[in-house]
Formats: C-alpha cells, sequence, structure tokens
C-alpha cells in the first residue's frame, strides 16, 4: 500500500530551467565583485552539501560573502526568481487526485531558502493546500541523499514504513539514490541539466522514470 508520495521542488515541480546566479545577485542591485563573491559563496556550500551532506542557508551565503543585505535588496533577489519557480501544471491535478486516494502529499527539497518564500511560492501557485507536509533542508542539519533528510519528511508526513512512500525527483544522486536507500520507491523525471557543482558521485537506478507528472497517477495507481 503507497500512503504518501513526495516531490522534490526545483526542477520536479518547477520546470528545468538552465540560468547564472549571478544574474540574480546583479538583479538587486550589487556590483559585479559582490555578485562573484555571492556566487562562490552559494558554490562552496553547496560543494559542501555534495561532499558531506550538510545542509546550509541563505544567510550562511551572505555572510561568507561579507554582504548584509537589506530588505529590498531580498525581495528584488527572490522576485528575480519568479519567473523561474512557476508551479508545473501537472502538479495540481496530480496532487488533487493522489488525495483523492488517500495518499498523503510532501515535499523535501534541498534549498538554501526560507520556508517562508517557498510557502509563498505554493500559495501563489495555488497549490498549498494540496501539500500535506514539506521539509525543506534550510530547516535541519542534512540535504539529500542522507537518510536523515529522507527520514524527517517521512515523518513529516505521518509515514513509518517507507516501504509505503513514492519519492520524485530530478537527481539521480540525491533524489534517486537517497529516496532508494532508505527503502523508498524512486521516480525519475530526467529533464534536468545538474550544474556540475552539484553532480553526485553515484546515481541511483529509479524504479520507474515519467517524462511528466501527469504520468504519474496512473504508475502509482498500478503499483496499488
Amino acid at each position: 500500500m503507497i500512503t504518501a508520495v513526495l516531490f522534490d521542488w526545483g526542477g520536479t515541480l518547477t520546470p528545468w530551467h538552465t540560468i547564472e546566479l549571478a544574474d540574480a545577485w546583479l538583479a538587486c542591485g550589487y556590483d559585479e565583485a559582490a555578485a562573484a563573491r555571492l556566487v562562490a559563496a552559494e558554490h562552496a556550500v553547496w560543494k559542501r552539501a555534495r561532499e558531506t551532506q550538510e545542509s546550509g542557508t541563505i544567510d550562511e551565503v551572505f555572510a561568507a560573502a561579507s554582504v548584509d543585505p537589506s530588505p529590498a535588496e531580498l525581495a528584488a533577489y527572490y522576485g528575480w526568481w519568479e519567473e523561474h519557480t512557476y508551479t508545473d501544471p501537472d502538479a495540481p491535478p496530480l496532487f488533487a487526485g493522489l488525495r483523492e486516494r488517500g495518499i498523503r502529499v510532501g515535499v523535501l527539497s534541498n534549498t538554501l531558502w526560507p520556508r517562508t518564500e517557498h510557502e509563498r511560492v505554493f500559495r501563489r501557485d495555488g497549490v498549498a493546500d494540496l501539500i500535506d507536509a514539506a521539509v525543506y533542508t534550510s530547516e535541519i542539519e542534512w540535504t539529500k541523499p542522507h537518510p536523515a533528510a529522507f527520514r524527517a519528511a517521512l515523518d513529516a508526513v505521518g509515514v513509518a514504513d517507507p516501504g509505503a512512500a513514492v519519492f520524485v525527483g530530478d537527481r539521480p544522486w540525491d533524489d534517486i539514490h537517497g529516496a532508494r536507500s532508505v527503502g523508498m520507491r524512486a521516480v525519475l523525471v530526467p529533464h534536468s541539466e545538474i550544474p556540475g557543482f552539484q553532480v553526485g558521485p553515484v546515481e541511483g537506478e529509479p524504479d520507474a522514470v515519467v517524462q511528466r507528472l501527469s504520468e504519474l497517477l496512473p504508475l502509482i495507481d498500478s503499483w496499488r
């Protein structure tokens, strides 16, 4: 029996966009030197996550770059991301279909952002009420693929048996390897171009591959 389906966020619930990180910082009004420091700080946090699975936060990035952002600069930063964070149109009917079947919907995202920004995005796109629980690694000690990150997400949706849960993600190491390592089924959405500084050392073998989120519900039904 499948009782929960958990999703990665960027590249899974949001279509993947290849972007330049510096552009987000330049949009805040920072000069090129400050933007370069911020990009280097981001890379350093993600490099550590890749090597040790230790999580990080956007505040850590600012501190490492010696930048003290104003509220207006933070608003400009998140505003720049607006067009890159819209929820896949397939997600709302998928979430609704899962919940109609009594299956809980969860999110587990490797992220530097605070919960408030993710919840704002979900409210903006009308899916916040369709998500039963979400775990953001900016709030916990570990990132995917660390088992503790997946266990935190399972606990959040109230699932004790990993075998009763499915994880859906776009990253073979973070999502597929990580989920299968704790006993979950794993579904790959294979469209993202993973940046080199975030590519993991091993790739997991998914239980299934879907090209669109709309293909997931029939798959879940077949497994039930």
